[in-house]
């Protein structure tokens, strides 16, 4: 792999790959590659390894690796057929647990698919919650990322209260079809004390966490400028 700096843990979602059933999966020689393994035996040491840890935990291996063949092409145009096995995102995880520690790529591997071992496990044990419970979850989450996104612009400028007032309603008229933040909570027949967001379902509440965590990340130099004069700017004419 050579300096470990030109990779980052896109490297293991490019080479993912998905079945017939768009389920996803790693081929082992693929990863084998990315993890800096040049002798298949050496890998499947490794591979065997992860077997064990998955038996011990009680899970069958079956459902996480799978043998299958893989044809390569050889000189001339012709082929030949290569054991090869089918991953899951579990596997691969347990893989990189049991592979040599001393290896860059292994650490960034390691980091990688335990973050995304657990956001499926935490997306599974989502699904199985009511729908209250999800409502409130998700209601927890936006409270968190609001308070980055007032943050994220005042570091960018945005400091008067009338200013972040204007900044938040064109966030929800984006996303509201041009309406703001008083004709939301008029059409909710809210009372003035009641919060638009306690009277919003799952499905609405993700979508406005989706706008909040888009809105924090666009806050680049470039478009806080842009954001900065087009604020000053509404502020003015809604001061007339």
């Amino acid at each position: 792999m050579g300096d470990i700096k030109k990779y980052n843990k896109n490297i293991f979602e490019t080479i993912k790959q998905l079945n017939e059933y768009g389920y996803e999966f790693w081929s082992a020689r693929d990863l084998a590659k990315v993890l800096e393994y040049s002798k298949w035996s050496n890998f499947v040491n490794v591979i065997n390894k992860a077997k064990i840890s998955c038996k011990q935990s009680g899970i069958n291996n079956s459902d996480h690796f799978a043998d299958v063949g893989k044809t390569i092409n050889l000189p001339k145009g012709a082929t030949r057929e290569i054991p090869d096995i089918m991953l899951s995102r579990y596997a691969c995880y347990l893989i990189v647990q049991n592979a040599d520690p001393n290896k860059d790529i292994i650490a960034l591997g390691q980091t990688y698919f335990a973050f995304q071992t657990r956001r499926q496990e935490l997306q599974e044990e989502y699904e199985q919650l009511t729908e209250e419970k999800k409502r409130l979850a998700i209601r927890n989450e936006l409270k968190k990322h609001n308070i980055q996104l007032a943050d994220a612009a005042k570091n960018a400028g945005v400091i008067e209260p009338i200013d972040y007032a204007i900044f938040q309603n064109h966030g929800y008229m984006g996303l509201y079809g041009g309406l703001k933040a008083k004709d939301i909570h008029t059409r909710k027949r809210l009372k003035r004390s009641q919060k638009i967001l306690d009277f919003m379902g799952s499905t609405e509440l993700a979508a406005n966490l989706f706008r909040a965590t888009q809105t924090e990340e666009n806050f680049d130099e470039k478009k806080l400028r842009e954001k900065k004069k087009h604020i000053r700017r509404i502020t003015k004419l809604e001061q007339k």
